[in-house]
């Protein structure tokens, strides 16, 4: 694996393996053997802001004896208009690699071509990988598997999250059902692409999460959204996390937020605390699974 660009091209081997790792990696934190980043230096390039993935990561590179810099897409000629693929030639030749969190995907892929550095994409519009990876250690970690699992991810069901769970479906085999209004469903073409019939959608919140083991939700109004923030959040009301929709889950399911949560909008504050543990275990294992990701990366340049 030279880069992490997106779930979609990951093979389900990998997942596995960067789940694996990553549980491995949190089981020896400040006792670890080896520090693959020794004597580098990876850029943080981010045209968005971020609490989690920019500490998780910085800290993540530090513990594996690596350096960061963090570059902020206004503190560099990338947001004075400089095109990517000139950031990238200058970064590659300076940067032992890079992790981008900004708005298209182009970006990310075209950074990764052009720099000829390990690129790991931190969130686009498109995909969230990092995020699913620690999701999945997180329901390794409460489940003991991925295997035969039912999870409903409801709201926004054509976001980055939701696809990124897409591809999680289609590659490890477990049923996903995305609860959403029709406007808010990934399009015919681009469910048109999956082959292993795991994914179906559902306007009906509570019939999507009949038998669910894991329900899970993102903001309705994401980054660059904001304009029609309240034409979503009416939109999209029916599809919050509440007692009566989590009761109609499968005995024991769990709740799942990638956060920032907007308490009262997509989860009310009652479900949010009762599973905070769990949330909250999301939001460290950012730190495991992105150390698995540098590691494995690492590997690849030796």
């Amino acid at each position: 694996m030279n880069h992490l660009l997106s779930m979609r091209e990951l093979a389900p081997g990998q997942i596995r393996e960067l789940v694996r790792l990553g549980a491995t990696l949190k089981a020896e934190r400040g006792h670890h053997s080896a520090h693959p980043l020794q004597k580098q230096c990876w850029g943080l390039i981010f045209s968005k802001s971020s609490t989690r993935t920019r500490v998780s990561f910085e800290v993540g590179i530090r513990e594996l004896g690596g350096d960061a810099l963090f570059l902020s897409s206004a503190d560099i000629q990338l947001g004075r208009g400089e095109p990517i693929k000139d950031t990238a030639r200058v970064l590659g030749r300076l940067l032992h690699g890079a992790v981008i969190r900004t708005f298209a995907q182009n970006d990310v892929v075209d950074f990764a071509h052009y720099s000829g550095i390990p690129t790991i994409n931190a969130l686009t519009d498109d995909e969230h990988p990092c995020q699913v990876l620690a999701d999945l250690l997180t329901i390794q970690e409460k489940f003991g598997t991925l295997d035969g699992l039912r999870i409903a991810y409801v709201g926004d069901g054509d976001s980055n999250m939701a696809r990124s769970w897409i591809w999680a479906s289609e590659h490890l085999g477990f049923e996903l059902v995305i609860a959403a209004p029709k406007k808010y469903q990934p399009s015919a073409d681009y469910l048109a692409a999956l082959k292993n019939g795991t994914v179906t959608t559902n306007e009906d919140a509570f019939d999507a999460v009949r038998e669910a083991d894991v329900l899970y939700t993102d903001v309705f109004v994401s980054m660059g959204q904001e304009a029609d923030s309240a034409v979503r959040l009416a939109e999209l009301a029916d599809y919050q996390i509440n007692a009566a929709l989590v009761a109609a889950a499968a005995p024991g399911a769990i709740v799942m937020h990638c956060l920032p949560a907007y308490r009262g909008k997509e989860i009310t504050e009652e479900i949010l605390e009762a599973h905070a543990g769990t949330i909250f275990d999301q939001a460290e294992n950012r730190l495991h699974a992105q150390k698995a990701i540098l590691t494995i990366l690492a590997r690849g340049r030796e």
